[in-house]
C-alpha cells in the first residue's frame, strides 16, 4: 500500500523525525462524530485508543466535524471540540507538529471542510499533514474488502449501505461496488442514503441476481443515527415488502480491528510521508523538471 500511495502522490519525509529541541509532536483523530453511546465506545472511543498505541510518547486528541451533533451533545452537557478549537488549543499550548487523521470513509465534502479548517488554523505550527481517508487508493479498498466480507452471508445478497454525498465524489461508492464484483464477490452491492448508488440501483443488482436473502451491513464508520433509522428501519421495511428475508449486520465499519488497522496505517504513513504541493509540482514541470523529488 505504501508504495503504491509514494509513487506520485507521496515523497518520503519523517515529520516527527524532523523536530527539533523545543518542538511538541500531537496526532489529532478526526470523526464526524455521533449521538449514540454504544456505537461511539465501539468505533470513535476504540480508534482513538489505537491511535495512542500506535504513537507512545505522543500526545492524542480528537476533534469531531458534525456540528448539529456537537449541539445535541452540548444540551446533554458533553462538549465535543471541532478541529478549528483543538488545533487553537494545541497552538496556545505550544504544539508545533500535528499529524491530522481523520475517520472518514471516502475522500468528500467532510475532507474539503476538514481541510479548510486546517489551513484557517495552521499558521504559527510548523507543520500540519492530513492522513488519507479509508478509501483512497486501489489498495485501500482492496484491503477494506478484506476486511469486511467475512461478515457477508454467501447464500443471498450483501448490501452495504454509505451515507453518500450529493458531489461527484459519491462515485467512489460506484468503485467499491465494481471492486467487489471484480475480486469475485459477486453477491455485494453497494448503495447510498444520499447519493450514487441509490436504494433503487441496489435493489435493481439484488433483483437480477435472483436473491431471496439480503444482509444489510452499514457501510459507515458508526452504526448511529443512519444505521439504526434508515438502514434497520426503511431500507430494511422495503426490501421485506419487496419479500425478501432481511437480517442486519448492526455494526459500524469503525467496529472492525481490520478497519481500525487501516486508519492506524494511514497515519503511520503520512507521518513519514509528505502529499506532493500540485501548485509546486506544477511549477517545477513549468521549468523544465520531470520528476517531483
Amino acid at each position: 500500500m505504501q508504495s503504491i500511495q509514494a509513487e506520485g502522490n507521496f515523497v518520503e519525509s519523517d515529520m516527527f523525525a524532523s523536530m527539533q529541541t523545543g518542538d511538541k509532536a500531537a496526532v489529532l483523530v478526526v470523526h464526524f462524530g455521533t449521538t449514540h453511546d454504544d456505537t461511539r465506545a465501539l468505533t470513535i472511543d476504540a480508534i482513538n485508543k489505537k491511535m495512542a498505541d500506535a504513537f507512545p510518547g505522543i500526545e492524542v486528541r480528537e476533534a469531531w466535524t458534525s456540528r448539529i451533533i456537537a449541539f445535541r451533545l452540548k444540551t446533554r452537557g458533553i462538549h465535543k471540540s471541532s478541529p478549528e478549537e483543538a488545533l487553537a488549543r494545541l497552538k496556545a499550548e505550544g504544539y508545533t507538529h500535528v499529524l491530522i487523521q481523520s475517520s472518514n470513509i471516502i475522500e468528500g465534502i467532510e475532507m474539503e471542510s476538514l481541510r479548510k479548517d486546517v489551513t484557517s488554523q495552521e499558521k504559527g505550527f510548523k507543520e500540519i499533514r492530513i492522513g488519507t481517508p479509508l478509501l483512497f487508493t486501489p489498495e485501500d479498498y482492496e484491503a477494506t474488502i478484506a476486511a469486511i466480507t467475512p461478515n457477508g452471508i454467501r447464500d443471498g445478497a450483501v448490501l452495504l449501505v454509505g451515507h453518500g454525498t450529493y458531489t461527484p465524489t459519491t462515485a467512489q461508492y460506484a468503485m467499491m461496488d465494481y471492486m467487489l464484483k471484480a475480486k469475485g464477490f459477486g453477491n455485494y452491492v453497494v448503495g447510498t442514503i444520499e447519493g450514487y448508488p441509490s436504494f433503487d440501483d441496489a435493489l435493481n443488482q439484488i433483483k437480477k441476481g435472483g436473491y431471496k436473502k439480503v444482509r444489510l451491513m452499514p457501510f459507515m464508520f458508526v452504526a448511529g443515527e443512519h444505521a439504526k433509522n434508515d438502514i434497520a428501519g426503511d431500507w430494511k421495511d422495503e426490501l421485506e415488502k419487496q419479500g425478501y428475508e432481511v437480517t442486519v449486520f448492526m455494526e459500524g465499519l469503525g467496529q472492525n480491528p481490520a478497519i481500525q488497522n487501516i486508519f492506524v496505517e494511514h497515519a503511520r504513513f503520512n507521518a513519514t510521508h509528505k502529499y506532493l504541493d500540485i501548485v509546486k509540482k506544477k511549477k517545477d514541470y513549468a521549468k523544465g523538471k520531470e520528476k517531483y523529488e
